[in-house]
């Protein structure tokens, strides 16, 4: 019985925030080549909202690993036991409820799903997009998106992340990642597109 106990014990202590196993993206290309589904999204979110497939992309690593179940960790009681999780945050882009329930309502997108890629790709271009309009921050530009991605419009408006400098380190990565990915899209994306349209015959 014991046993028992401490096996379900440790399984709780490690379980992490992913079901679904993180991917480690070196070449966005390859990954894409891979996804078909996930190519069309992303180039559909861009063509939608003008929102560059790299930034996008860079947004949602940093945010899921590309994992589909991902889940912010739990906090620990007493510092060992797993209780709640910090946030409702959820899926690949780790929205957290109210702001998915904001972009269903403002898309009329009622029926998506945070597990769906090309869902979070929709969601992500809208959430660019939100941050053009109500920060006045350049779609193109990833260090700032990601930073009013993180806080919410009205706490990037504010400036609450120059007291995190944590969250500003989490920022250049992804805007290295986004500069990376551009250059990767911009060696592959015709070849892309034509595999795409083959795959259709």
């Amino acid at each position: 019985m014991k046993k028992k106990i401490l096996a379900l014990f440790l399984t709780l202590i490690l379980s992490g925030c992913f079901s679904t196993p993180p991917i480690k993206v070196d070449n966005i290309c390859t990954l894409l080549d891979e996804e078909v589904s996930w190519y069309q999204a992303i180039r559909a979110s861009e063509k939608k909202y003008s929102a560059p497939a790299a930034v996008q992309l860079a947004i949602i690593y940093q945010e899921s690993r590309f994992a589909s179940d991902a889940k912010p960790p739990r906090k620990k009681l007493f510092g060992v036991i797993p209780w709640f999780r910090q946030t409702s945050a959820y899926g690949f882009a780790q929205a957290v409820d109210d702001t998915w329930e904001w972009y269903k309502r403002d898309t009329s997108n009622h029926n998506a799903e945070r597990d769906d890629f090309e869902d979070t790709a929709d969601f992500t271009g809208w959430y660019i997009q939100q941050t053009n309009q109500r920060s006045g921050v350049k779609k193109s530009d990833a260090y700032n998106q990601y930073l009013a991605y993180h806080e919410g419009h009205g706490g990037f408006n504010k400036k609450s992340y120059q007291d995190k400098p944590w969250l500003i380190k989490i920022a250049k990565v992804v805007e290295k990642n986004a500069i990376r990915y551009k250059q990767q899209l911009d060696q592959c994306g015709s070849q892309l597109d034509r595999n795409n349209i083959w795959r259709f015959f």
